[in-house]
């Protein structure tokens, strides 16, 4: 259980990684937030005492994402903080204190539940896993993803790619991916995502102004490159639809397997940035289904499975690919920025590494 220094420590461990992205605005956020926050709000109160492990519930993104909201709303004593233009951290500190002492009934249910910080740009790191798989068993691929949270990586088949100068999809995509490009190019493999279909614990209805508001709240105010992107992917979601079940992962994941699977066609579970956020229980159920589901694969029904997931002891994200049939083990197939802002490729031979269950 967690204890008041650990709960304030948690919002410079944020900073750390903010800064580390290049999110200057949002790093000094989250670093006075951690000394400001009081027990004079119920707000504060509730973040103090925050009864889990801090960092890995995004508390301060939650938070963060609360203040984000009160901005684009039009909370004026929040401009010259998301703006930049006030960066005195004592200053910052009065203002915050300001705004949760009028606004603490606004920010309050933002720790009600983890950050959807869906993002597009991440199908980069998970198109350069499927890239391998598509190497290896073909280019017929069928999606599986948990913690779709909006669903905008299901939107993987319909982006444009450009990754290190491979390119492929729909020319006339609104939403292209071209990713800073580091190390050598990925598998130059031909791809057809011949379905996608996601689940997430409380998925966001971007048809709805509410969820869509509080997507882009999560989208760091220092990035306006993935607010533009973003936008146009909520677009895409509305114009199109994406196949998206309200659920919890393992039920939804060991359905999904148990149906019949077409020849030729790869079935891959994908994810980013969720596997920290789930149960132990659930992490076991999904690993347990996945290896079975293996085990059954043949070279005319592979399956695989895509994680592009953090790193916190070096800062970074890591794409990890594991495919059957085959004794290949999981292999560390490249890095990538949280956001997509680069991917780096690792060289073969690939290290060897697990999904790392979590400890409750």
């Amino acid at each position: 259980m967690a204890d008041e220094h650990t709960n304030r420590a948690s919002f410079g461990i944020q900073a750390e990684y903010c800064t580390a992205m290049a999110a200057p605005i949002t790093a000094r956020v989250s670093r006075v937030l951690g000394t400001a926050l009081s027990r004079d709000s119920r707000t504060g109160r509730r973040v103090l005492d925050w009864p889990g492990e801090p960092v890995a519930d995004a508390l301060v993104l939650r938070l963060v994402g609360g203040f984000h909201a009160l901005h684009r709303r039009g909370v004026a004593a929040l401009a010259p903080v998301f703006t930049g233009a006030e960066t005195g951290e004592a200053r910052v500190a009065a203002i915050l204190q300001q705004v949760v002492a009028a606004h603490d009934g606004d920010l309050l249910p933002w720790l009600d539940g983890p950050p959807q910080t869906n993002e597009a740009g991440r199908s980069a790191g998970l198109m350069t896993g499927i890239l391998h798989l598509a190497r290896r068993y073909g280019p017929r691929i069928e999606v599986l993803e948990i913690g779709s949270s909006a669903g905008l990586n299901l939107l993987v088949g319909r982006y444009r790619f450009d990754l290190g100068g491979v390119t492929f999809g729909p020319e006339a995509s609104p939403v292209e991916i071209r990713p800073e490009w580091r190390g050598p190019p990925p598998p130059d493999a031909p791809v057809e995502i011949v379905s996608a279909r996601g689940v997430d614990i409380q998925p966001l209805d971007l048809l709805t102004d509410r969820d869509a508001e509080r997507l882009q709240a999560y989208c760091w105010v220092d990035n306006a490159d993935r607010q533009a992107r973003l936008e146009k992917a909520i677009a895409m979601v509305r114009a199109e639809g994406v196949d998206l079940a309200q659920g919890d992962a393992a039920d939804w994941l060991e359905a999904r397997l148990a149906e019949p699977q077409a020849p030729g066609v790869t079935r891959v579970l994908m994810h980013s940035v969720v596997w920290q956020y789930l149960p132990q229980a659930t992490q076991h159920r999904i690993a347990a289904g996945m290896q079975a589901a293996g085990a059954r694969a043949t070279s005319d029904r592979p399956v695989g499975w895509v994680m592009m997931e953090p790193n916190r002891n070096l800062h970074r994200q890591e794409v990890r690919v594991l495919g059957w049939p085959g004794d290949t083990p999981m292999q560390l197939v490249a890095l990538t920025h949280a956001h997509g802002a680069w991917v780096e490729a690792c060289a073969p031979p690939y290290e060897s590494r697990a999904y790392v269950m979590r400890e409750d």
